[in-house]
């Protein structure tokens, strides 16, 4: 029978975050590009929350601009109120976080796809994956209308459309998010290839008319004075817009009992959820049932955009039914006569369990396919935009027969994220957090471009001309810090006099510049005037110079931390080893071992299950190897 056959380099299937970060990643690098969509209007949508970043997540977006992706220009391009959280902790728990005007940031997007000349979008649903060697390599996809597109490497970023069904109360609907086509078809064709598929759960809050809130009952919730933009190559000047607000309210003792009342009608609690929900961000029937002891949660309205009325319900996500819905939402103080405009819902959809992925995010049983994204087993737009943009880069290595980008633990929150994601069990949707990251202090979102630019413009996404300049910058901020480590302060009457009016203590004698900033009221920018040959630098280098020095000594110890990590991830492990064939590890352990095919030592001390007995038994047993093959030579 005849049909559509046409030929690409990379296809991918998706174009949410973590497709767009794919696409785009593919394209630029060079390659012939398809994209797949269910629909070119849920391109970048954001069925969920209307924001970018937040903590821990801001870190992910900066680190995928360090890296020459696209969704931190994309959010300075659409934000509508911005600001940095966790200000009064120290930088390493800072983080960016946006209101987004939902419909322009899917839009912009769209625009920047279209603008991309190797790639080419297109409305159909992928039913099958099309491989050969006996199903262990890719050849293509093909669409439920016939259409068989060949190429070299495939990305999955299904979200959350696989087999999706969406539930308020005894209300069903097989659909994807925001009512859109659920994919039904290619579920089947993996479970085929004898990939193992988990079912996942999440959620999102009832859409009020704004019109029908009464915001004087609110707190207002203003953005930053001075807006920081997620992306390196914004210019802050041009992104200092009035920005609206946001409300917060509460929950109370009757909006609860109203919850408990109804459990019996929620889908979540009755049994008719057969999907692992996410449990860091828990339905408010999650929160009532958990958190018996507390009698109000805070609730967020925010501003779904400019140009519409539609105010999400931040911090109240549910699956009752739309009358529970109702009298649940008009009992917080504001919401007594707020209409919905659409109903909370939950969304079940299939995802696959992420062992089965190297951490180039390849499947480790078929050569050339990559997955990224909520597919994966994880939540948020942010983790999503991470992953798709490695799995992006990884499909065109592998093309090229190239070395994959694989970023570790030391180095950056993604490789924390895919790390996590690919070594560990994981029975609900992951998120990421600060305290994930074991070396946090290093990994700031204020230093992403320091940390990962380099790899960006090795991997062919970042320009000569931004590079030039994160090494100049690096050049500055070494400079700067060598220069302060000279300059002596004496205790002079100008000097003593500038420190009582910062209320600090006044000098003895004579003291280094450093030693005046480690003070905690003082800070690089403050001691200007007692600094009177400071070079002119910009805003970046000088924050970078103020917290090299406030928080030296912890940094030193723990890039010592990272040394000792890093030993252990040099020390390679082979794919395809049978560990049964190890004498000393426990069943156990070679049941995980076998079963995740760590890459290093490191990686298969992070699997549960492998104790650190085990890993002895494996640095010993690596030795041996090592001893026989030089006596062999």
């Amino acid at each position: 029978m005849p049909g559509i056959v046409e030929h690409y380099d990379v296809c991918v299937v998706g174009a949410g975050h973590a497709g767009c970060e794919a696409a785009l990643a593919a394209a630029r690098l060079g390659f012939e590009t398809i994209l797949f969509t269910i629909s070119i209007d849920s391109i970048a949508m954001m069925p969920c929350n209307p924001n970018i970043g937040g903590s821990s997540k801001g870190h992910l977006v900066r680190e995928v601009d360090a890296l020459g992706g696209e969704m931190g220009k994309n959010i300075d391009k659409t934000f509508i109120q911005s600001k940095i959280l966790n200000k009064s902790k120290g930088p390493a728990v800072h983080s960016l976080r946006a209101q987004a005007d939902k419909a322009s940031y899917s839009m912009e997007m769209r625009k920047t796809l279209q603008a991309e000349k190797k790639l080419t979008i297109k409305q159909a649903e992928v039913a099958e994956i099309l491989t050969e060697d006996g199903k262990k390599r890719i050849t293509g996809v093909k669409t439920v209308s016939g259409g068989m597109y060949y190429c070299k490497a495939v990305v999955l970023c299904t979200g959350t459309y696989l087999k999706a069904r969406c539930l308020t109360g005894e209300m069903v609907t097989h659909t994807g998010p925001n009512g859109l086509q659920a994919a039904n078809n290619l579920s089947d064709s993996l479970e085929a290839h004898g990939i193992e598929i988990y079912r996942f759960k999440t959620g999102t809050p009832a859409r009020m008319d704004g019109n029908t809130i009464d915001f004087t009952k609110m707190k207002e919730q203003f953005g930053d004075e001075q807006i920081v933009p997620f992306s390196f190559t914004t210019n802050p000047e041009d992104i200092q817009i009035d920005q609206v607000s946001c409300w917060l309210t509460y929950t109370n003792e009757k909006t609860h009992e109203i919850i408990r009342n109804n459990l019996d009608r929620s889908p979540l609690f009755a049994g008719v959820i057969e999907g692992t929900g996410p449990r860091y961000c828990p339905s408010i029937e999650d929160k009532v049932m958990k958190f018996a002891d507390k009698d109000k949660h805070q609730v967020f309205i925010e501003p779904e955009g400019i140009h519409t009325n539609e105010m999400y319900v931040g911090g109240m996500s549910s699956s009752l039914p739309e009358d529970v819905q109702y009298q649940m939402y008009r009992t917080v103080p504001g919401l007594e006569h707020a209409k919905i405009v659409r109903n909370a819902y939950a969304i079940e959809y299939d995802c696959i369990n992420p062992n089965q992925l190297y951490p180039s995010l390849e499947f480790k049983t078929i050569r050339g396919l990559f997955s990224g994204g909520q597919f994966n087993g994880s939540s948020g737009y942010e983790e999503a935009a991470a992953q798709g943009l490695i799995a992006g880069i990884n499909a065109c290595m592998y093309i090229q027969g190239k070395e994959p980008l694989v970023l570790d633990r030391s180095e950056s929150y993604i490789g924390v994220l895919i790390d996590d994601l690919v070594t560990k069990e994981n029975h609900e949707p992951y998120r990421m957090m600060t305290s994930r990251a074991e070396y946090r202090l290093l990994l700031r979102q204020d230093n992403a471009d320091l940390r990962l630019s380099k790899k960006g413009y090795e991997a062919g996404l970042l320009s000569k001309e931004r590079y030039d300049w994160v090494v100049k910058k690096e050049e500055l901020i070494a400079g700067e810090m060598d220069r302060i480590a000279k300059v002596m302060v004496g205790a002079n009457q100008n000097v003593q006099a500038f420190l009582k009016e910062c209320n600090s203590i006044p000098l003895n004698t004579g003291t280094s510049l450093v030693e005046l900033i480690r003070r905690p009221e003082l800070n690089y920018d403050m001691l200007k005037p007692i600094d009177p040959n400071r070079p002119d630098l910009p805003d970046e280098v000088r924050e970078q110079v103020n917290i090299n020095v406030k928080y030296e000594g912890y940094i030193t110890r723990q890039k010592k931390q990272v040394e000792q990590f890093k030993k252990l991830e040099k020390k390679k492990l082979s794919a395809d080893f049978d560990y049964s064939e190890i004498h000393g590890l426990r069943i156990e352990a070679i049941q995980k071992l076998n079963q995740i095919k760590p890459v290093s030592i490191g990686q298969a001390s992070r699997i549960s299950g492998v104790s650190p007995a085990d890993i002895s038994v494996l640095l010993v047993y690596l030795e041996q190897m090592k001893y026989n093959s030089r006596k062999e030579a």
